[in-house]
């Protein structure tokens, strides 16, 4: 199964609520992901540009949209950001058929 690599920001009423509320996220994060046949491989907090990051594994790219789009459609993000990634196999099998590809530069002829 693919695996996919997000990062999220909350909100300040969200941050809010977890501070008068501690709550541990990923049960919910495995919950969401668990409904569509995946699974939660990491769930980590940070500083920086974004406030978390999760890894998950899904069956197919809709399975991961319809999490992502459930998750951010709840309103406790700020910013909720999904990128799929590729195996080092994936890569080499992708840069080999990128090589067969006869690019044209746009104005060349």
């Amino acid at each position: 199964m693919p695996l996919y690599l997000s990062k999220f920001s909350y909100t300040p009423e969200t941050w809010a609520r977890l501070i008068s509320h501690p709550e541990d996220r990923r049960k919910a994060a495995q919950q969401y992901i668990e409904s569509v046949g995946g699974k939660l491989h990491g769930f980590w907090y940070g500083f920086g540009a974004h406030d978390g990051y999760n890894l998950w594994e899904a069956p197919d790219n809709v399975s991961m949209a319809a999490v992502a789009l459930a998750i951010s459609g709840g309103g406790a993000l700020a910013s909720f950001e999904t990128t799929v990634l590729l195996t080092v196999e994936e890569t080499l099998d992708a840069l080999r058929t990128a090589g067969e590809i006869a690019y044209r530069s746009p104005g060349a002829e």
